[in-house]
């Protein structure tokens, strides 16, 4: 990848779209992992507006202490970016209160876990309004395309995506070119979205090289019986979780009317 090149490009891209949308710039949430710090830079990289937000929801302390880190790093290298922390933790605890019990714990929590992603997509678009601004979504595309490793209308509800056509892989590359501290490129993938230290390998069962080697061979029409042991073992997690996903990566099925019946 000519990653000086792909970085120009994508902040050009950005600049262009914005100024056609007549917007002042991005506002996009700042979570102390390695997406979303480089989707940030870039956007500061055009010139224009950029309103980071940090929103904690019972969320590890070293993920805060990253994502401050990074603005402030960001403030420091770019005039145009601003800074706002919205404290979702109340409003997640008074939204658990109101909500009726359910027999089922376990289908509980995992509900609850993409109520955060919500949460903070509903924040982000509460700033844009006020602000007239768009936002930067930070799902690459193992996440996007592949396994839909996102919250469907949480993270995934966004106006445009700028690393969606990168590799897990080639985020990282990105990451080191542009500068970002240390801390978030060696920290372990996560979501964020479970109040503890589990990390995208730790719930999704393979690495995202192993993803990204999964979904090329997946491209090219290789089925799980071409492997065996772990290569066997990575691509049937990766097809599994593909399927499963569909109804986040492909459009929402519209019921179409025939003619004859109007």
């Amino acid at each position: 990848m000519q990653t000086e090149k792909v970085v120009e490009y994508i902040v050009n891209w950005l600049k262009d779209y914005a100024v056609k949308a007549k917007v002042n710039g991005f506002v996009i949430g700042v979570s102390g992992g390695i997406d979303s710090a480089v989707t940030s830079t870039l956007c500061a990289r055009t010139g224009l507006e950029v309103l980071t937000l940090e929103m904690p929801i019972h969320q590890a302390s070293s993920q805060v202490s990253r994502a401050l880190n990074h603005i402030t790093w960001l403030q420091s290298n770019y005039s145009n970016v601003r800074m706002t922390q919205v404290n979702l933790t109340p409003v997640f605890d008074s939204l658990i209160e109101a909500l009726p019990a359910v027999e089922s714990e376990e289908a509980r929590f995992m509900s609850l876990a993409n109520t955060r992603a919500r949460l903070r997509m509903t924040s982000l678009y509460y700033f844009a309004a006020l602000e007239k601004l768009l936002v930067a979504g930070t799902g690459n595309k193992v996440e996007d395309f592949g396994v839909g490793f996102y919250t469907k209308y949480g993270d995934g509800g966004v106006d445009l995506s700028p690393i969606a056509d990168l590799l897990k892989t080639e985020v990282y590359d990105i990451a080191k070119y542009l500068g970002v501290n240390t801390e978030i490129i060696e920290a372990a993938p996560t979501d964020g979205l479970w109040g503890d230290d589990r990390t995208d390998e730790d719930q999704i069962g393979a690495s995202y090289p192993e993803l990204e080697w999964a979904m090329a061979m997946a491209d090219s029409g290789k089925t799980a019986e071409d492997f065996s042991g772990r290569e066997k073992e990575v691509f049937t997690i990766y097809k599994r979780l593909n399927t499963a996903n569909k109804h986040k990566m492909d459009p929402i099925p519209v019921c179409v009317i025939p003619d004859n019946l109007k």
